[in-house]
């Protein structure tokens, strides 16, 4: 008999698999499978990331994934089969990847790389009794996570499953509002210009992997239509929120607080290239505009830039021809390079160390075969704004490094708002330059008053430069120019640091705690919930909020607490200081 002793622990655990499998692969085996890895990479895999959650194996069509609690466990699982239902509303039901989810906190054992026992043998049992696209959860997960989400429970019985030898509990997960509707409620005002929102185009490839290059058209589309000062044209992240949903234009319109709408498709097949677009009055439902434009991935610039001055056109016939060619610019001649540029941009709108990683992997490759694609510096210096917001960024190489490709960034790109942005708001927090960076800034604006991500990024630089009252008009700014957001928690999170600094505290803990249910694993949010609830009065809740940030960065103190924002003026630093210290921050 061994006397080694077995290491175990108890954990959640995750168990997924596709419902059909079979059958799918016989009609289709190269297209489900592409289908599958896309879902995974693009949805499933980042979830589990985003919730703290490990991938301990896959197993051909389904997964087993770890987490430290059940509530992270239960939220990734719902977010992810809200995430699928978007994805599969534009799909006949019996072409399409459903999967089932079993959930189940128990003691589990340790064996190399693997997890094996009693814990995962429930979760896996639940998992067969999910309906497709639906959530199966043990009785300790119901106990642990009722009330910290917006789900139900539904009691399924008590199941005697095979070898097990009890009874298990089994609930039923019942969402309780659905995360595929947008979150605004209300129409919003138009504003007093012309204003349109672009909504993502279908790709018509027949190859989900191709979904970033149809998405990278829009983006640039939006881009380009941005920057005309004189339209008002709703941010990506905003319009994104519809991809892969039947709309209603007129409910978009009032969403989105627009007068026009802009929809259409991308086809590419080997190196041709079909956009087609429709230009859609929202107030009446009346099609203003319909074409579509063919060419070849060497003229795709050219593409866009038709489908631009049809739509702005339509908007404004009498706009000067000097307008429009100041707004058309190709991003760079390399096609090569482009395609990684879109590639890296489909990843760091996510929130994930891997997935940033990755991100910067790919600008860097975008850099390597263009070194003057400016956007593509901009976006690499942004991804290290990303490692200091998540406490991930490391000593002076990673801040010197940061530097030259912002500093890069702004020197290629003086027309450009993106990399001007970016370079400026990377140069304000990362480096500490705030006169360099503020300037960048607001040139960007003076280029693009249309990019939410600049207005969000000076609201930050107000911060820092002692100007929290500008910082929260621009913040504001941010959010009508981008209302449905799913990064909205960053806005949010800099409308509770500018609340903090102008002393509103009770303002500051309600964006605060905002930002936090949008993202609970977004740092700033928290630091700002526990100093304001600090200076309020309620310490009991400061005390909370800080335990919560230690948890998920432990290595914080009020030694190093300069380290995340460079603020100009002493007094700031101090309250900060004093607020982390009376919210219970150790020295």
């Amino acid at each position: 008999m061994s006397s080694e002793r077995l290491e175990r622990r108890l954990t959640a655990i995750l168990v997924a698999d596709v419902a059909g499998f079979s059958r799918l692969v016989h009609a289709d085996d190269e297209g489900t499978v592409a289908q599958l890895k896309a879902h995974r990479r693009s949805l499933v895999d980042p979830k589990i990331g985003e919730h703290r959650g490990r991938i301990v194996k896959t197993t051909g069509d389904g997964l087993l994934a770890e987490f430290t609690s059940a509530v992270d466990a239960l939220r990734c699982a719902v977010e992810i089969q809200e995430g699928m239902s978007v994805r599969n509303a534009a799909i006949a039901p019996d072409l399409r990847i459903e999967f089932r989810i079993g959930v189940n906190v128990g003691d589990i054992i340790i064996d190399g790389d693997d997890l094996l026992g009693d814990g995962v043998n429930v979760a896996a049992r639940l998992e067969s009794v999910a309906e497709p696209g639906g959530i199966c959860v043990s009785g300790r997960v119901r106990e642990d996570a009722e009330g910290a989400l917006d789900v139900a429970f539904e009691d399924a019985g008590l199941r005697n499953f095979k070898n097990m030898g009890r009874l298990v509990p089994v609930y039923r997960v019942r969402p309780r509002s659905t995360g595929a509707e947008p979150r605004a409620k209300t129409a919003l005002a138009l504003p007093d210009k012309p204003s349109i929102a672009v909504l993502p185009f279908q790709n018509m490839s027949g190859d989900p992997e191709q979904d970033y290059f149809a998405d990278g058209i829009v983006e640039d589309i939006i881009t380009a239509l941005a920057r005309n000062h004189w339209l008002f044209v709703i941010a990506r992240n905003s319009s994104f929120t519809y991809k892969g949903r039947a709309v209603d234009v007129k409910e978009v319109g009032r969403a989105l607080g627009v007068r026009y709408v802009l929809e259409g498709s991308v086809r590419k097949t080997g190196n041709r290239v079909r956009i087609t677009g429709q230009l859609i009055d929202a107030a009446t439902g009346a099609h203003l505009w319909a074409d579509y434009f063919d060419g070849t991935l060497e003229n795709i610039f050219d593409l866009q830039d038709s489908v631009t001055a049809k739509v702005v056109g339509q908007i404004a016939p009498k706009l000067q021809q000097a307008e429009m060619q100041r707004a058309r610019r190709k991003p760079t001649e390399s096609l090569d390079s482009y395609d990684f540029y879109l590639r890296g941009l489909a990843n760091v709108h996510q929130n994930t160390r891997e997935v940033i990683d990755d991100a910067l992997r790919l600008f860097r490759l975008a850099i390597s075969l263009d070194p003057e694609f400016a956007a593509a510096y901009g976006m690499a210096a942004g991804c290290y704004i990303l490692y200091l917001s998540n406490g991930w960024l490391g000593g002076a190489a990673d801040i010197a490094e940061a530097e030259r490709l912002a500093r890069r960034a702004a020197d290629l790109g003086r027309d450009d708002a993106v990399a001007l942005c970016m370079a400026g708001i990377t140069l304000t927090t990362v480096v500490g330059d705030l006169a360099d960076g503020m300037a960048f800034i607001d040139e960007a604006l003076k280029l693009n008053p249309n990019l939410s991500a600049t207005w969000e990024s000076s609201a930050w630089a107000r911060i820092v430069l002692g100007e929290p009252e500008v910082a929260i008009e621009h913040a504001q700014m941010a959010l009508r120019l981008n209302p449905l957001d799913p990064l909205t928690y960053a806005t949010q999170a800099a409308l509770a640091a500018a609340h903090f600094f102008a002393g509103n505290y009770d303002e500051a803990v309600m964006w605060a705690e905002r930002s936090y249910r949008e993202q609970p694993n977004f740092l700033p949010a928290t630091r700002f919930a526990a100093a304001s609830n600090a200076l309020a009065g309620r310490i009991d809740a400061a005390i909370a909020a800080m335990e919560r940030l230690r948890r998920l960065d432990p290595d914080l103190r009020v030694s190093n607490l300069h380290k995340l924002l460079p603020y100009r003026r002493r007094e700031d630093a101090e309250k900060w200081a004093m607020a982390m210290r009376l919210a219970g921050l150790p020295e």
